[in-house]
Parts: C-alpha cells; structure tokens; sequence
C-alpha cells in the first residue's frame, strides 16, 4: 500500500519537494538544491516519513533540470510518475488560492500523484536511448538554427537584390551559398562574369557551378539600380551564407554519428525494416520511448500518448464527435507522420491504405494520422515479438485494412 505521495516541482538550481499522505496532509515542504549530496538528504527524510511503507514521486519534468533526481531516485528503486506541466497548470486552477509558487505546484503535483491512476511511470531509458535522445535534440537545434539563418539571408537578399534571391533554393544549393561568400551584388557579379564565377565555384568544389553562374549572371543583368546601403547587406548576407555552409557541416555530422549510434540498440533492426524509418527517425522513436515500450502497456495506451487516439467530445444528442487529445508526445506524433509521408513513397501497402482513406472522403491530414495510427499497432506488434516487417504480411486485411 502506498502511504506517501511526494510531489516535485523541478527547476534548474533547485527543486521544491512536498510530502503528502493519504488524507491529503502535508508533512514535508522543502526546497532543496540540486546536487547530488542535498538530494540523497531529501531522499533519505521522505523514506525516514514514510517508515517502511511506499512512497510514489511525482515530477512535472521528464528529463533536463530533475535528470540527477530522476536517476537517483529510479536507482534507490523509487517508484517515479510523470505529469505533464501542462496538467499541473489547469489542475492548480481548482485548488484554493490564486498565487503560485513552487511549493504549491509541488503540492498539486503530490495531490494529483495521490488521486490520479492514469499517470505515466517514468523510468530512465537505457544509456543508448538517452545519448540518442540528446543527439537528436541537438540535431533538432541545429536544424532550427539554420532554417532561421536561411530566412534571414533571403529576407537580406531581398532588401537590395531580389533577383538573386528568387534565382536559388538555398536550403538545397551549396553552390548557390558558397557564391554569396564572394560574390552577392548585382554590378559584382556583373563584373566577374560567367566565366570567372564558374572557375571559381568549380575550384570549390560546388555541383552545377556552370548552371549557378548563368544563372546569378542573369540574375545581375536584371538590376542596375544599387540600392542605399547594399555594402552592409552584402556583408551581412555573405557572414550568414557561411554561417549556413558551417551549420550544414555540422548538421552532416551529427546524422554520421545518429546512424552510427542507433545501430547499436537492439530495437534497431525492426525499426528500420519498417518502411519509412531511417537512422534519424528511429534515433529519435527510440530517444523519446527510452527503448522499452512495456511502459505503455497496450498499443492503445502508446496511441495515446503519442496522439493518434481521439478523444470522444459528446454532450446530449451529439455523438461521435472525436477530436485530438491535448496532451501527447508531439515528437512521437512527429516520427510517426514523417515516417508515414516518406512510406507513400515506398510502401504498396501504406499507399493503398491512405489512397483508400481518402476516396472515403478524409482530407490528407486525416488520412496521414489514419495511416499513422494503423502504423503504430504494426509497429508494435514488431517490436512485441521481435519480427522485422514482412510486406506480405502487410498486404493482409490485419495489417493493411
């Protein structure tokens, strides 16, 4: 029987822990410092409450700030949940008080742990789950940087040169950016011409470079007029162009080590039989389950979580009105779409499921999340027995109706 409930509302230099029993009394209210000596500490108070019986820990964070909490308490074998910040958020609306403060989102958290049976357990995920998991938020970040720097060289471009920013896709063409680090203004590339550009794209090594100089030259000869202030654009279009070259560079990088990391988990080789799951997509399937879906119990459950199973929204004579669920894993949800967009491709199977989705008349999102769900229970019929996917199996009505 569990008698104590702590809750943790978790930071960054500290957490705030509160200790209820099963009457809804607090007993314990601490902030404490996150360091390993002042956690034990905390560790040890709750278990000396607590005097033999079970004690279940709440946190609102599943990874960041309580990551040394999480893997001390998960080592002491503690029994850990997981609520969503989210959730705390609208709960503490309904306990008494405006104010907030950390000792009472720690109450709240502790409450809900108490009352609640439909918490996710948090366990740590094994050690190349969790390496792929933080690989792929740094890809992640990455891949944000330099989506935000390709906005920033068109929005430049387009203050003094519009015409060669129209001329280029520059999240595809390194030629098209290594020529912004030497040539950028309309009388520039004029007076370097087509022949010199070429020479000297082909000299670093850029595909295309004949069909990238023709085309910033033709570029050139539409625009005369030099815009006021076109030698600060250019510098600042030339330090962004190398700035996306580098973020490319790491970017290659990180997909070198992601593929050579996840081949290593022994889910690795189900994934990718599954069509439309790479290195990437697997890397990150396998950082945000931790690598054991036994957590989730059911399929059901894992659609859930991910988001891919709607919640019903009837009242009176309304029924059948399904909707999403607001709280689910949104890079979850993200891997299954991707891999299911990229298997319409290369998958019979997954294209005649989504083709027949939408001759019933869904929109293509709702065929894709249709495809994804269908997905997602293959999938964890895979990774339950340990099969790799068999296209014959999926051209059966079980598998592909």
């Amino acid at each position: 029987m569990v008698h104590l409930w702590a809750g943790i509302d978790a930071g960054k230099a500290h957490h705030h822990c509160v200790v209820i029993d099963a009457d809804g009394n607090r007993l314990l209210s601490q902030r404490v410092l996150n360091d390993e000596p002042a956690l034990l500490q905390l560790l040890a108070s709750v278990l000396e409450l607590a005097d033999g019986d079970e004690v279940v820990w709440a946190t609102d964070l599943n990874h960041g700030g309580p990551a040394l909490l999480i893997a001390l308490l998960i080592g002491h074998g503690q029994d850990i949940l997981y609520i969503p910040g989210r959730t705390v958020h609208h709960a503490s609306k309904i306990y008494r008080g405006d104010g907030k403060t950390d000792a009472k989102d720690a109450a709240v958290i502790a409450d809900q742990a108490r009352m609640r049976t439909d918490l996710q357990p948090l366990r740590a995920g094994d050690e190349i789950s969790t390496g792929l998991r933080l690989l792929t938020a740094r890809r992640a970040d990455k891949s944000a940087d330099r989506v935000r720097a390709i906005n920033r060289l068109q929005a430049q471009l387009l203050e003094y040169f519009p015409a060669l920013e129209r001329a280029f896709d520059y999240s595809r063409s390194k030629a098209a950016l290594l020529l912004l680090t030497k040539h950028r203004t309309p009388d520039g590339i004029r007076h370097a011409g087509h022949a010199r550009i070429h020479a000297w794209l082909k000299k670093h090594g850029a595909r295309s470079s004949a069909a990238v100089a023709a085309a910033a030259v033709e570029a050139a000869k539409s625009q005369h007029t030099i815009v006021h202030a076109q030698h600060i654009g250019e510098e600042i279009v030339a330090a962004l162009a190398r700035e996306i070259l580098t973020l490319n560079e790491e970017l290659a990088k990180l997909d070198a080590l992601i593929s050579e990391k996840v081949t290593q988990h022994q889910h690795t080789e189900v994934l990718l039989s599954m069509p439309g799951f790479g290195p990437v997509l697997a890397a990150e399937f396998l950082g945000a389950t931790g690598g054991d879906l036994t957590v989730f119990q059911s399929d059901d459950r894992f659609a859930g979580v991910v988001g891919l199973a709607p919640a019903p929204r009837d009242s009176g004579r309304i029924s059948g009105n399904h909707h999403r669920p607001r709280r689910y894993d949104r890079r979850l949800l993200r891997v299954f779409y991707l891999s299911g967009l990229s298997a319409l491709k290369s998958c019979p199977a997954s294209r005649g499921y989504y083709d027949r989705k939408r001759a019933e008349g869904k929109s293509h999102i709702q065929a894709m999340l249709s495809l994804a769900r269908r997905r997602l229970n293959v999938l964890w019929a895979m990774l339950r027995d340990g099969t790799t996917y068999n296209p014959a199996s999926a051209a059966t009505p079980t598998m592909a109706a």
